[in-house]
């Protein structure tokens, strides 16, 4: 299949799933919370990704007040920062990033993780933290709603349209969509919410400056 080819000014990086596997710890943590409520596992698994862990309650638990899913989300920020077991980058994640250093392509880090959280898991995979960071404590509502990714491209000076996220959740990719944004999805979970273009994983990822503040870049 020939590779797909985006002209853009900016990146917008999720975190989970994009740059770093964490799956083995949300895996852990949210399947211990699923059985203390009295959820099937892989329901709520098919929930979580993507978005801030007060907004996945919400949604599983519709009818528990707001002020009990944030206490709770709080509680379990608090063991996901302190479990990094099997956190791993995705594979490809350390030459890209280095690569939109070496280049100057604008990026930041737009993830529903807190700061804590991201820290956490950006230094146990071995990546730096880009210097724009979005994070939970950024934003008034969680993904899917674009609030980061558009605040994301603010930070970083540049208009939406011009902006291609990367994304590996459906929660993720809407909100990229809604933003206005073309989307990459990376990985398989990101493949059947119909992202403008899917890679397995950042290894094939190839970036050139087109001049002008533009840069291609080759998926």
């Amino acid at each position: 299949m020939p590779a797909t080819v985006l002209t853009a000014r900016a990146l917008l990086l999720d975190m989970d799933g994009t740059l770093v596997n964490s799956d083995a710890v949300v895996e852990r943590i949210w399947r211990r919370w699923a059985a203390r409520h009295g959820l099937d596992g892989d329901e709520v698994m098919k929930v979580v990704h993507g978005r801030q862990g007060h907004a996945s309650m919400a949604v599983l638990l519709p009818d528990r007040p707001r002020e009990q899913n944030l206490a709770d989300n709080a509680r379990m920020l608090a063991e996901e920062t302190a479990d990094v077991e099997g956190v791993v980058p995705v594979p490809g994640a350390p030459e890209f990033l280095a690569s939109l250093l070496r280049l100057g392509v604008p990026h930041a880090l737009v993830t529903s993780a807190d700061v804590a959280l991201s820290g956490a898991r950006m230094a146990a995979a071995g990546l730096a933290l880009p210097s724009v960071r979005i994070t939970a404590e950024s934003v008034g509502a969680s993904k899917p709603d674009p609030e980061g990714f558009l605040k994301g491209a603010a930070e970083l000076g540049v208009p939406a349209a011009e902006c291609v996220v990367f994304e590996d959740s459906g929660a993720g990719i809407a909100a990229g969509r809604s933003a206005g944004m073309r989307v990459v999805g990376v990985g398989p979970r990101a493949a059947a919410h119909d992202p403008d273009v899917c890679v397995r994983d950042l290894t094939h990822l190839r970036l050139e400056n087109a001049g002008d503040g533009l840069f291609r870049l080759h998926a």
